[in-house]
């Protein structure tokens, strides 16, 4: 009953493959993406259902799925080589379109790491051999921008940092000189204050000067009234004698 079982679901698994690759090879990538996935419904760890899988969801530029899947293979190969050293050729092109997946991405060195395995499984495979080494040019090519690209933001945060610098001499350079006009401005204002109470003082000076010439004139006037009036009153005194 169980081998019934087993060469049943196999057989179903064989027959989703089989119409996946029908479709795909009429381009109809969603429609043999849906029977791979069936496939792998039947068997999980489905070899060709898993790396067909792949390959549709890649046509179908749905690039990080598309790793998952090939990843899945991947994660089979000690197993895939157990069973068969010949399996070695197809393990190859999983890494290869891993590789791929990679470049599309713009993750060169996830490319390059995938080349490389795949080269180590298939040596002889010259357009595994030609990726690679684009691969490689392409991350050098990425890095040297990326370091272009840091030197251009250090250029400008120093340049910033430059601006930030002057406008602050600028701002202590204006208020040293607004701190100065307040300073003459309160100078100039303790001068006119002190000038105004000196002339104040002169003022009540001069008043007290003319009171007391004033008063010495007035004293002075009684005074000669009165000798004036002695006089008088002594002629009187010599006339009446």
């Amino acid at each position: 009953m169980c081998i019934a079982t087993t060469a049943s679901a196999q057989k179903a698994e064989r027959k989703n493959v089989r119409a996946g690759n029908k479709l795909y090879e009429k381009e109809k990538y969603t429609e043999s993406e849906i029977a791979y996935r069936k496939s792998i419904d039947v068997n999980p760890r489905s070899v060709e259902g898993l790396y067909n899988l792949g390959d549709a969801l890649y046509k179908q530029e749905k690039f990080p799925e598309a790793a998952e899947q090939y990843q899945l293979v991947a994660g089979q190969t000690e197993r895939l080589l157990n069973e068969d050293p010949e399996n070695a050729g197809r393990i190859s092109q999983v890494f290869h379109n891993m590789g791929n997946v990679g470049m599309k991405a713009k993750e060169y060195q996830k490319s390059i790491e995938a080349y490389k395995q795949s080269l180590r499984l298939n040596p002889a495979d010259d357009e595994t051999r030609y990726n690679l080494a684009l691969a490689q040019k392409l991350l050098q090519q990425q890095e040297q921008q990326d370091q272009d690209q840091d030197q251009d933001q250090d250029k400008k945060d120093d340049e910033k940092e430059q601006e930030k610098e002057q406008e602050q001499k600028q701002d202590q350079q204006q208020d040293k000189q607004d701190q100065q006009k307040k300073d003459q401005e309160q100078k100039e204002q303790k001068t006119q204050e002190q000038q105004q109470q000196n002339e104040q003082i002169s003022r009540d000076n001069a008043q007290q000067i003319l009171d007391a010439f004033l008063q010495d004139e007035k004293d002075t006037q009684e005074k000669v009234k009165k000798v004036q009036m002695q006089q008088q009153q002594s002629r009187k005194k010599d006339k009446q004698w």
